[in-house]
């Protein structure tokens, strides 16, 4: 004989609800509990996002990675601090502001020296033959960004002062058009901008930084993401490395890649990667004293409010 055991019908219900939302919890307990929000400009970046290898090399970690494009790096820096992305690349200046500025960076990663991939542009026929021909002269450049050091010590060592700069301050798209219409006398400006205005607008360039600048790029997280992610962050910046060498021993076929990703002319790109330099390495403490030279200049021209101490952006475990 058998024997059925009757559950009153609530405990049933119960029963079967909680038998049913197990797999459900199971799947919660395998999704990401970490993710990567990663800024970017047109660059070595764009190709990791676009060859995925990066999305592959951390899915074992948990991660859900996300990309967001930027035209340039303060505003990738206002994105950190407001908390919308995790990572990212920008020029040297950016990261002065934005510490001076209060924002909790962290310095994670430099590149080598790219002192000819930024220049001052002027148009082909421009009676502007030398730097001393700049001076107050209208220069368009994007505020907080490399450039601005850039020209800082351009003018300084062609004995010119910072009062004799006459700037306009305009966004990489709002310049190229202001350039193109001649309401700019300059534009100081970085690639692959400026190989497309060399090659589509026949700009000219009067100076680029080497000899002035280092021109170093910089990759930042946040000092929490930084202190809880370490072994995220360090593959990160294996994975650009490894692109850098790369890229540095293919510059045709990197170019050609760029070119298909940002929708650019490959002359462009092949003039644009063919004067970079590539290489990326941890953050170390000589690194981070080229940062406080430009932090000291910026703040005895007033263009930070305080005076800051860049060391204290450092990511943990920093190499001595």
């Amino acid at each position: 004989m058998t024997t059925t055991i009757s559950l009153p019908r609530r405990r049933l219900v119960q029963a079967t609800a909680a038998a049913i939302a197990l797999p459900t919890f199971g799947a919660f307990a395998r999704a990401p509990q970490r993710s990567l929000r990663i800024g970017h400009q047109k660059g070595v970046l764009s190709v990791l996002k676009g060859r995925g290898t990066l999305d592959k090399r951390l899915a074992p970690l948990g991660l859900a990675v996300q990309w967001t494009e930027f035209t340039a790096g303060p505003v990738q820096l206002e994105a950190l601090n407001v908390g919308s992305i995790d990572f990212g690349d920008v020029g040297e200046a950016p990261p002065i502001f934005a510490q001076a500025a209060g924002a909790p960076l962290a310095y994670v990663a430099a590149t080598v020296h790219r002192p000819a991939s930024e220049a001052v542009l002027v148009p082909a026929q421009s009676a502007i033959k030398s730097v001393a021909d700049l001076k107050g002269k209208k220069i368009a450049l994007n505020k907080g960004s490399n450039v601005h050091y850039f020209i800082v010590k351009l003018f300084e060592k062609h004995g010119l002062a910072y009062s004799d700069l006459n700037l306009v301050f305009l966004a990489p798209a709002d310049a190229r058009a202001a350039f193109e219409k001649g309401s700019i006398d300059a534009w100081v400006i970085w690639d692959p901008f400026l190989a497309a205005a060399e090659k589509t607008l026949g700009g000219r360039v009067l100076a680029d930084a080497q000899g002035v600048v280092g021109n170093r790029a910089y990759y930042f997280s946040s000092l929490d993401y930084a202190a809880r992610n370490a072994d995220v962050l360090a593959a990160v910046v294996a994975e650009i490395d490894a692109l850098d060498r790369w890229a540095e021993a293919n510059n045709n076929a990197f170019a050609g890649e760029l070119a298909a990703l940002l929708g650019l002319p490959k002359p462009v790109l092949e003039l644009s990667v063919g004067r970079s330099r590539y290489g990326t390495t941890p953050i170390t403490r000589a690194i981070l004293a080229e940062q406080q030279q430009i932090a000291d200049t910026f703040y005895g021209l007033k263009l930070i409010p305080k005076p800051i101490k860049v060391l204290e952006a450092a990511a943990p475990g920093i190499a001595a």
